[in-house]
């Protein structure tokens, strides 16, 4: 007997953005590493791309996430 079964078919009403086929699919169709979501509306899985942009963006200019000093904008990388 398996440790863990193969999830088939999504709850009624999520929704996906697959990176591979870059569409939306209402239901995880594609391996869960080929995706983002589940989303609550197809709406919301069409923006998947401009959302992750966006925390991205987020993210790289978030001073809490940099070791730099704030201010500093030097590179500190140097070979």
């Amino acid at each position: 007997m398996p440790l863990f079964k193969k999830r088939t078919a999504g709850k009624p009403g999520e929704w996906f953005y697959c990176l591979q086929h870059q569409k939306v699919e209402e239901g995880p169709e594609c391996p869960a590493k080929d995706r983002f979501g589940p989303y609550a509306s197809r709406a919301e899985a069409q923006h998947a791309m401009d959302t992750a942009r966006e925390r991205n963006l987020q993210w790289e200019t978030d001073p809490r996430w940099h070791d730099a000093p704030t201010g500093d904008t030097r590179d500190t990388d140097e070979d």
